[in-house]
């Protein structure tokens, strides 16, 4: 070969404490060769780890002998000094791609993880297997306490309005929750609860069908687990829900579908009413109160009725309201006794405790 020469070299063998004292024989192969006076031993380039710089010396190990250190001058020969592994700045597999196309690679992945993060509830959602779905739901339910309200003729209203809405052989279990928030929401496990808020908000029973059967669209078309895992993540399969009756609730009433899935579910409730012969307009003005109430339509609320995963209530009630057939048989839902019922179901609970979201 061309390039042949020999450096000043001191090491130990890894395998007895004898320094040895020589030299570094390279002939532009992919050995070194270490030569003393009592001792010569081969070491291929590629088994050399750069180990750290030593005043005017540089020290390597070798993979595989834990004991061995090869000290070598730190200037030398140009042709060995490239064949011999640097040190490194980033760790390895960096170094030796490259800091830049590392990046890259880096981006490339985090970006892929993040894709992966955000979709993963569409699809995973709706395979959670419905056990799995049950115990989270009632351990969401659970968490809330004794704040579920009872009383035998609201319990007999609730399930009649719940017939409705819900014509399926395995019905949606519904409750009327003690919570002052005008909200309803879909649980796991095929559960529905109506916030006493909303109740309240109620004008009639009517009103409340359109509510309900949104709800149990949510159950029905397999929305609950999606929304779910987006908004407290897997965790929640874990942990059940979280520990504070307050933090439960606010993280209840704030799951979030979107926007097609609040469609499918608002086209769910008016094809059940339909089936039931309830009238959809009734709802439609519930819609528009809400509107009103949240000043929506208005300029300044236009780009947060647009973010709003909730399509606007002003849509929602235009829809209901198209849904009306002309000259339809349309039939009360409840009686007013079995309406102010439902509507006195948690103040009659003596039993119940009160909600305190603080």
């Amino acid at each position: 070969m061309d390039e042949s020469f020999s450096v000043p070299a001191s090491w130990y063998d890894g395998h007895n404490a004898l320094r040895h004292h020589g030299t570094a024989r390279w002939d532009g192969r992919d050995t070194l060769y270490l030569e003393a006076a009592t001792s010569r031993l081969d070491v291929p380039l590629t088994e050399l780890r750069f180990g750290e710089v030593r005043g005017e010396s540089r020290t390597y190990r070798r993979a595989g002998e834990d004991g061995f250190r090869l000290t070598l001058p730190i200037d030398m020969p140009a042709g060995l000094a490239v064949r011999l592994p640097g040190k490194s700045e980033y760790g390895a597999w960096i170094d030796r791609l490259g800091l830049g196309r590392a990046a890259a690679i880096f981006a490339v992945a985090s970006a892929a993880a993040v894709t992966l993060f955000l979709t993963a509830p569409d699809w995973l959602g709706p395979r959670v297997p419905e056990s799995w779905e049950r115990k989270i739901g009632e351990a969401m339910v659970g968490d809330l306490g004794g704040r579920i309200c009872h009383t035998p003729a609201g319990d007999a209203a609730l399930n009649k309005l719940l017939a409705k809405v819900d014509p399926g052989a395995v019905k949606v279990r519904a409750g009327v929750a003690n919570i002052d928030m005008i909200n309803a929401v879909a649980l796991p496990g095929g559960q529905v609860l109506l916030f006493d808020g909303i109740i309240q908000q109620a004008e009639s029973p009517e009103e409340l069908a359109g509510v309900l059967g949104h709800e149990v669209g949510h159950v029905r078309e397999r929305h609950v687990m999606t929304a779910l895992l987006r908004q407290f993540g897997l965790s929640v399969l874990l942990a059940g829900a979280n520990s504070g009756v307050g933090n439960t609730a606010a993280g209840i009433a704030s799951m979030g579908y979107s926007r097609d899935a609040e469609r499918e579910a608002d086209a769910y409730a008016r094809s059940s009413m339909a089936s039931s012969h309830v009238s959809p307009v009734a709802t439609a003005g519930f819609f528009e109160r809400m509107a009103e109430r949240s000043g929506e339509g208005k300029e300044d609320n236009a780009v947060i009725g647009w973010l709003a995963s909730h399509p606007a209530a002003l849509e929602r009630a235009k829809a209901f309201r198209a849904a009306a057939k002309k000259g339809a048989d349309y039939r009360p839902v409840l009686s007013d006794r079995e309406f102010a019922a439902l509507k006195s179901m948690c103040k009659d609970d003596k039993d119940v405790e009160p909600f305190d979201l603080f």
